[in-house]
């Protein structure tokens, strides 16, 4: 590790963490006055394929029950609640997969970012990892070896 990075532990950093799981983001819009199914699912349109989630659906994935998970409900959910894409996401993130996505927030330039990949993964494999250490302002992606050591940039 260089002069100039930082090891994120926990604690050191600020993370913004989903307050709900998906289930809870949609259970809350079945609920709020004045909503019913067909026209939440009237909205519940993902904007990028143009799907729709049905409204039989709605109360399935308010309870947890088994619908099929896929990609494009999370945009629809979005569309149908006015949440953000990002807080959705997170949310299908820690209920669909258990994982806890969260952004992290450093003030100190050149911090390292730790992430588990693949074996014989490289840093080709990861654009959308590189372009988000970029857009958070955390360099550039360096695959270490296993044991740590000079990494490959």
């Amino acid at each position: 590790m260089s002069e100039n990075d930082t090891p994120i532990r926990p604690g050191t950093g600020e993370a913004e963490r989903p307050a709900t799981l998906l289930r809870d983001i949609v259970r809350a819009a079945i609920d709020r006055p004045g909503e019913n199914l067909r026209s939440l699912s009237a909205r519940a349109v993902d904007p990028e394929t143009g799907q729709k989630i049905a409204h039989n659906t709605l109360p399935k994935i308010a309870s947890g029950e088994g619908y099929r998970r896929e990609r494009w409900i999370i945009g629809a959910v979005a569309a149908a609640t006015g949440l953000p894409l990002e807080t959705v996401q997170a949310a299908a993130s820690v209920e669909w997969t258990g994982l806890d996505v969260a952004k992290l927030r450093t003030s100190k330039p050149g911090a390292t970012v730790v992430v588990a990949y693949a074996e014989g993964t490289s840093p080709h494999d990861l654009p959308v990892l590189q372009e988000k250490l970029k857009e958070l302002g955390l360099g550039n992606l360096r695959i270490l070896p296993d044991g740590g050591g000079d990494g490959v940039s």
